[in-house]
């Protein structure tokens, strides 16, 4: 059974169900991984380190799956930007035709993008800014609620409330992302509006996910309290999987008048991503969800997509349709 909506029209897959961009993880073997299973895969443009490099990518992509996936580009205020500009149009140049953005003034990408046909999907943490991204021109939104690894903005508003919210004022088609990981909240999201679900924590407790078996069996043991909210204080929210590290970073925020240059020696993104190599699950701060409560184990892309739709479909033919007189 496939369950059709407008997002698997819109992007031609099978299920209702996308790996969004994730630093360091989202390479061409899980990429292409979920696009053999039937769900929309998402390269990272910043974890390769140029864009001749991402381009590259890409093509690897290609060689081992023939359906869909696009690539996330994640716009972020920096001293040094990276060469967004670039990294674009090797996005275009290589034929993508599915682009995920996130962070910061899209308006310039989406409009390049959409020039050349591409259909961006934007991830956002709050209605007012789907509604903003909506009237820009994306196709789709995702709206990544409280529960969400990586950053959940400064509203602290959980997927029960964001996503139905979201959904009474959103025309365009809008998955829901933030906590997901197995059938339940696929229903869940459906039934509260979105027309699929966005997993990430989830895919990195996968066979093919690029990262060191500890962080995944870390994910696996680790319960739903099991994360850190860092640069709280900063006002640039980021739930982290609670580790050494992480507890340094809140401690120093919690002593007060902490400013980025006291702890970005313990968060750098490079440290992150020796550990994730290592398998040094406390080197530095890696992140993850809340949905580690949900995590009992580590299958295979196929198994795990496979599972959560036989599942899902059963629970809309048995159990709620059961449910109605």
């Amino acid at each position: 059974m496939a369950i059709k909506t407008r997002f698997t029209e819109l992007f031609g897959v099978e299920h209702p169900i996308a790996q969004g961009g994730m630093q360091w993880v989202g390479k061409a073997e899980l990429v292409s991984a979920v696009a053999n299973a039937g769900a929309l895969g998402f390269l990272t443009a910043l974890t390769q380190p140029t864009p001749e490099a991402l381009s590259k990518e890409i093509a690897r992509c290609r060689e081992m799956t023939d359906k869909p996936f696009g690539v996330n580009l994640t716009i972020l205020p920096a001293m040094t930007p990276p060469p967004y500009a670039e990294y674009r149009a090797a996005i275009i140049e290589s034929g993508i035709k599915i682009v995920e953005t996130a962070g910061y003034k899209p308006q310039e990408h989406v409009d390049h993008f959409k020039a050349n046909g591409v259909k961006v999907i934007h991830k956002c943490t709050a209605v007012r800014h789907a509604l903003s991204a909506e009237r820009m021109g994306v196709d789709a939104i995702s709206i990544d609620g409280f529960e969400c690894a990586g950053h959940p903005g400064e509203d602290d508003i959980p997927g029960l409330i964001l996503i139905p919210a979201a959904a009474d004022k959103v025309k365009i088609p809008m998955i829901a992302s933030g906590g997901f990981g197995d059938a339940r909240g696929l229903v869940a999201a459906l039934a509260l509006g979105a027309d699929g679900v966005n997993m990430g924590t989830r895919f990195c407790a996968t066979k093919e996910a690029p990262i060191h078996e500890n962080f995944k069996q870390a994910m696996v043991a680790n319960d739903e309290r099991a994360t850190d909210l860092i640069f709280r204080t900063l006002h640039n929210t980021a739930r982290v999987a609670r580790n050494a590290i992480s507890q340094q970073v809140v401690a120093i925020e919690r002593a007060g008048g902490a400013k980025f240059e006291d702890v970005a020696d313990l968060v750098k993104g490079a440290r992150g991503r020796e550990g994730l190599e290592s398998g040094d699950v406390d080197h530095g701060v890696w992140t993850a969800g809340m949905v580690q409560g949900l995590i009992h184990d580590v299958p295979s892309v196929q198994e795990l997509v496979d599972r959560i739709v036989a599942e899902a479909e059963t629970l809309i033919r048995g159990r709620l349709a059961g449910m109605v007189g």
